[in-house]
């Protein structure tokens, strides 16, 4: 059986040419004085994860952060009486770290003309190596809600057992100190929240839905690593958040979360991307697909199952065949069906339990950005399987190719059950928000129907139209999950907006948002 290697897209000279390197400090002075009306910036301090620290391209580097958001806001608000923003900078440009020397993440990607690859080189940020705070950047790429109040999330000893964050761990005061407690014990008198709750979805909808919904569970030291927070948890934790960041009269703006299903991670690889007319090597296999299903499916058929037919299309794009773990077992009447058939008893008992939750994809199906990489390639365990029962490895071969003859797992795939399970937790934890930030009074920004209008048209912001599109939108980094310069370079801008709604301050009027253009919609692989 033939391995495809799906090309995801052809990049011209005209992307090539945006690879734009570096940070930008604030430009111009405006042409009318900024005021900040109702609010003090003197101290901002930000708190969030991955988007507040500035993650892009997989991971965090000197020049990403010092792209982040809260960072381009804060050089906005110097215009404005704001003081210094400190932020707890990697010390390199490869981005990943090390512990205790060994490679703990790896370094960031950038885009070689094919493909996102990761750049060459080993990161030199070692955890250990605790820095000095406090820092007013307290994002922490990776905390789900409950960690910014869990004690011992910055204890180094935790790192390699899971218990404890590597990004906190080096910016942390204390070993037992938690993020809240880092951030509030500056006093701000300005704050900035965003995406508390990203990740409390986002692990479970990038694993495919690998994890537990764990509404109605209320204790997150039962959570496993890509289980959804139940709601309930996140809003105890949000007015905990809220109530302590306002006890010393600061006021602050807060914005809510996005759908993960509408970033680039889970729209890019479309549900057919088996496309004769694109891949020789695919089309030449097709009648023996065919050929090779024929029997399976009046399987299919002959108990009451035909929509769990596999069909590829000698003309148009074909759909992947996927495992769903919501479908009905059938694999005895399957069985069944092939013995009588006249399929042998081991070929029956392979064949039934392999396609027991089998179909093909359709359009309510997302297929995770990663899983580019998997379709038409040999699943290793699988095979290994099969040759461990004795299959012969030409044939083994033929049934692991995945999402052609063994059907993609789980893992690669947001079924709309899994979907509907992330989209109601992201809806209840934004009624929180949205309550917590009418009650107190505190700007609001609408970070999920931001992004959904990405995702659905896009939006114009001075002179550039910003899409969802993978590489060609201008607005999100090479994971597929978070924003590049330009895109956070635009948050900051709908940020600095709802202060002036909220507070009275002036940056869109005195000409101080930032022009997004002069952010980089591309890091090359050579950064100072």
């Amino acid at each position: 059986m033939l391995r495809i290697k799906y090309i995801w897209f052809v990049i011209g000279a005209v992307i090539l040419s945006s690879c734009e390197q570096g940070k930008y400090d604030r430009e111009i002075e405006p042409p009318v004085d900024v005021v900040s009306g109702d609010a003090d910036f003197s101290k901002m301090v930000s708190l969030g994860a991955s988007f507040v620290s500035g993650v892009s391209d997989g991971t965090v580097f000197i020049n990403s952060q010092e792209n982040s958001f809260p960072n381009i806001m804060a050089k906005q608000m110097e215009l404005a009486g704001g003081g210094e923003f400190v932020q707890p900078l990697v010390d390199d440009n490869i981005g990943g770290l090390l512990l205790n020397g060994d490679v703990y993440t790896g370094p960031r990607l950038y885009f070689n003309g094919a493909a996102p690859v990761p750049v060459e080189g080993t990161p030199s940020t070692e955890i250990t190596n605790v820095i000095s705070g406090p820092f007013n950047n307290m994002g922490v790429p990776g905390a789900k809600s409950f960690h910014l109040v869990a004690p011992g999330y910055g204890n180094v000893a935790g790192v390699e057992l899971g218990l404890a964050n590597p990004y906190f761990a080096r910016m942390a005061s204390g070993p037992n100190v938690t993020v809240l407690e880092d951030a509030a014990s500056q006093f701000p008198s300005f704050f900035v929240i965003s995406e508390i709750a990203g990740n409390d979805v986002l692990g479970y909808a990038t694993s495919g839905g690998t994890g537990v919904d764990q509404t109605g569970n209320f204790d997150p030291s039962t959570y496993g690593p890509n289980d959804i927070t139940d709601p309930n948890v996140f809003a105890q934790v949000l007015n905990t958040v809220v109530e302590t960041m306002t006890a010393g009269g600061a006021k602050g703006v807060i914005g809510n979360i996005p759908a993960v299903t509408s970033l680039p991670y889970f729209t890019t690889v479309p549900h057919d991307p088996l496309d004769p007319n694109t891949i020789p090597e695919y089309a030449e296999q097709i009648p023996l697909l065919n050929a090779a299903y024929a029997q399976l499916n009046q399987a299919f058929v002959a108990i009451g199952y035909p929509d769990r037919q596999v069909f590829f299309s000698e003309d148009e794009p074909s759909p992947v065949v996927i495992h769903d773990e919501s479908l009905q077992n059938i694999s005895p009447l399957l069985k069944g069906a092939l013995l009588f058939g006249g399929v042998t008893e081991p070929t029956a008992t392979i064949l039934s339990a392999q396609y027991a939750q089998s179909r093909q994809a359709n359009e309510n199906d997302l297929l995770v950005l990663t899983s580019s990489g998997a379709i038409s390639s040999i699943n290793e365990e699988y095979f290994t399987f099969l040759t461990g029962l004795g299959v012969p490895p030409e044939l083994a071969g033929q049934l692991s190719v995945n999402g052609l003859t063994f059907p993609l797992e789980d893992k690669w795939v947001l079924l709309p059950s899994e979907q509907e399970a992330v989209m109601n937790a992201t809806d209840a934890y934004n009624q929180a928000i949205t309550a917590v930030a009418t009650q107190k009074g505190l700007g609001f920004v609408d970070a999920k129907g931001l992004l959904e209008q990405l995702s659905n048209g896009g939006v114009s912001s001075n002179g550039f139209i910003l899409t969802g599109d993978y590489v060609t939108g201008g607005a999100f980094s090479l994971d597929g999950i978070h924003l590049n310069a330009r895109g956070y370079a635009f948050l900051a801008n709908e940020f600095l907006k709802a202060i002036d709604e909220t507070y009275g301050s002036n940056f869109e009027d005195a000409g101080a948002l930032v022009d997004i253009g002069k952010y980089p919609a591309f890091y090359g692989p050579i950064l100072p």
